[in-house]
């Protein structure tokens, strides 16, 4: 390949490479969030990458003339296939292919990759990582939501985030489903109405955001144009004053749908089950938050960040739901022979790993390697016996791969990798039956010791 020929190395858009700190803190948050998982006791299941399309289904689409525009997918012969874009879509079919072998009461965890087919940036990607705890069954569902509050608590304390440093929305989707009904809006306004509703907090929305998605359109800074519900004054008029209602006491007053006050009923239920525990003031109530996604049925939960998050360019973001999710009564029940309902929850990996990269508090056990030094060949038995003595009392340790390099560009190496210990050994040392450990985060001058070899472990811990 000629030299003007030759590739550009890069990421599309949305996609993002990870290594070195960055990646250990997101395995640390993995094994906290699956210790926690398996603690309130869920199973492990794993599902392919693609589903059939017809069984994945779209809910996640805003866009009706093209349902399937937010997602990736695939002609397969006579079948179109989709990269999965959450987790629980693909549980509704495991569950409805599995039912006769899996308990009444079903807990299941799902630590994998999801794909969709939306605009990156802030924290937000194509592809990213999505840890799941769903409870499929018929079951008393305050219990069961409340759990998952608890949960949620107990992970992100786990992950090394302080009380005050979250907050735990919820609400019930059959209490703004009462009030549409009420209002008389069309069924094919409604998920439009839904999702309206669901942008009050977002950035650039507030009310008069809400109120043009409500209404004709909603213009934003760009000058882009978004499609509204198309809702008269009126109707836009209600909804935009529910909003402003803070306190289930107060909607219990106002709102007098027998559907919006079994809403009211089932979340004051679930705030009755979490004062049993020590997470009650984690858990708000917000009537804001209604989730875009179609199949959720009543309860809705949101948890938010509430320290800064900024961008690579240093301005402030909003960068949503770190954990969000709520119960579905219908989505297993769309295939044959089947009618289970489920409630769950969904760790957004990777956003939250954006985030607490931003924070100090949280340390990462790097485990660096002790590097071995090559001064001369002659000597390369005498390193990979003190290599293999680091190894067997379970010392991370490497050799210098190149016998031809000096020390200097030795020891360069291991500053650039940001190491703690080399081991420098020369002809006095394998003589003498000794040897020199180079502190590397030392004072210059007074970082090398010289000590017998059978003191070496002993004295290689001390700098680890």
């Amino acid at each position: 390949m000629d030299k003007d020929n030759k590739l550009i190395p890069g990421l599309p858009s949305g996609f993002e490479d990870r290594w070195d700190k960055k990646l250990l803190l997101k395995k640390k948050l993995l094994k906290a969030i699956e210790k926690n998982f398996i603690k309130f006791g869920a199973v492990a299941l794993e599902t392919p990458s693609f589903e059939i399309s017809e069984n994945i289904g779209s809910f996640l689409a805003e866009d009706d003339s093209n349902p399937m525009s937010d997602v990736f997918s695939f002609q397969d012969g006579e079948k179109n296939i989709t990269l999965r874009y959450d987790l629980s879509s693909p549980l509704a079919r495991f569950v409805a292919q599995n039912n006769q072998d899996l308990p009444s009461i079903f807990k299941r965890y799902a630590i994998q990759n999801v794909f969709r087919n939306e605009k990156g940036g802030n924290g937000r990607y194509r592809e990213f990582m999505q840890a799941d705890f769903d409870i499929v069954g018929n079951v008393n569902s305050a219990q069961a939501n409340a759990e998952l509050c608890n949960l949620i608590s107990s992970t992100l304390l786990d992950c090394g985030l302080k009380k005050d440093q979250f907050t735990i929305n919820v609400s019930n989707r059959k209490i703004v489903q009462g009030l549409i009904d009420d209002l008389k809006i069309p069924d094919d306004k409604q998920l439009k109405v839904i999702r309206a509703i669901d942008k009050l907090d977002k950035p650039g929305f507030g009310l008069k955001g809400v109120e043009d998605l409500l209404k004709k359109e909603r213009k934003d800074k760009s000058g882009a144009i978004t499609k509204g519900a198309d809702l008269n004054d009126e109707q836009a008029s209600k909804v935009l004053n529910f909003l402003k209602i803070k306190d289930l006491k107060e909607l219990k007053e106002i709102l007098k749908n027998p559907l919006s006050q079994q809403g009211i009923k089932e979340l004051e239920q679930v705030f009755e089950i979490l004062g049993y525990g020590t997470n009650l003031n984690q858990v708000k109530t917000n009537l804001a938050i209604v989730r875009g996604l179609s199949y959720y049925s009543d309860f809705i939960v949101e948890t938010n960040l509430n320290f800064t998050v900024t961008n690579n360019k240093g301005k402030k973001i909003d960068i949503g739901s770190i954990c969000s999710g709520g119960a579905y009564a219908k989505l297993i029940s769309r295939f044959k022979g089947v009618d289970i309902p489920g409630t769950g929850i969904s760790f957004g990996v990777d956003r939250l790993l954006f985030a607490l990269m931003q924070l100090d508090q949280i340390k990462v056990d790097n485990q660096k390697p002790v590097l071995v030094c090559v001064m001369e060949e002659k000597y390369l038995k005498n390193y990979y016996e003190i290599l293999e003595l680091l190894r067997n009392n379970n010392i991370n340790a490497e050799i210098f791969l190149d016998t031809k390099k000096n020390l200097g560009k030795q020891l360069t190496l291991a500053n650039k990798r940001e190491l703690d210990v080399a081991i420098i050994c020369g002809e006095n040392e394998f003589k003498e039956n000794t040897v020199t450990v180079k502190n590397l985060k030392g004072v210059k001058g007074e970082n090398n010791k010289t000590f017998p070899k059978k003191n070496l472990i002993d004295e290689v811990k001390k700098l680890i």
